[in-house]
């Protein structure tokens, strides 16, 4: 009866304090890069015309070693009048994410999903203060459904190499 509410004896069949279960996290997040340009400065600041913005952004991996991945997160920010061009902000921002004990396609994920999304809103304020900090209203990016944008660009490529696949048979079944 003593052993029925006896913690060590039903430990199961994993070992006390056994690491085989999938974790994963950010480790440090960083300025990699960050560019301001304010080219017509100071006749920029006299401008009225309606800004028009570019926002683009791309997420780049570099894994560092079996446990660790470099995330980093491209933004290049530039507005324009008709007048010129009034500035250009350019950030690398980057995460090291650490993995273990995970399946290829979930550290594929969090990778370029999760990890992302975990230092998006980091990037954001940098973005948002050097706007500020170059004598413009602070430029708040909107949100970004990363996790939705995984999934659009794997459909995209299952569909790219579906449409690809009779194609390579076709060619083959010529030869």
């Amino acid at each position: 009866m003593a052993d029925e509410g006896n913690v060590l004896s039903n430990l199961g069949s994993a070992p006390n304090g056994a690491d085989n279960q999938p974790v994963a996290g950010v480790i440090s997040q960083y300025v990699k890069d960050l560019s301001v340009e304010n080219p017509k400065a100071p006749d920029s600041f006299n401008w009225r015309g309606q800004p028009e913005m570019d926002v683009q952004f791309n997420i780049g991996a570099n894994k560092v070693s079996d446990e660790v991945t470099e995330v980093e997160l491209k933004i290049t920010a530039t507005s324009k009048t008709s007048e010129g061009v009034a500035y250009i902000v350019e950030l690398s921002y980057c995460g090291l994410i650490g993995m273990r004990n995970m399946p290829d396609e979930q550290i594929h994920a969090f990778t370029y999903a999760e990890a992302p999304r975990l230092l998006f809103p980091f990037a954001r304020r940098v973005i948002a203060d050097a706007v500020r900090d170059a004598g413009f209203a602070p430029l708040l990016l909107d949100p970004i459904d990363f996790n939705g944008l995984y999934l659009q660009q794997l459909a995209q490529r299952r569909t790219e190499e579906g449409a690809a696949a009779p194609a390579a048979d076709q060619t083959s079944g010529e030869a």
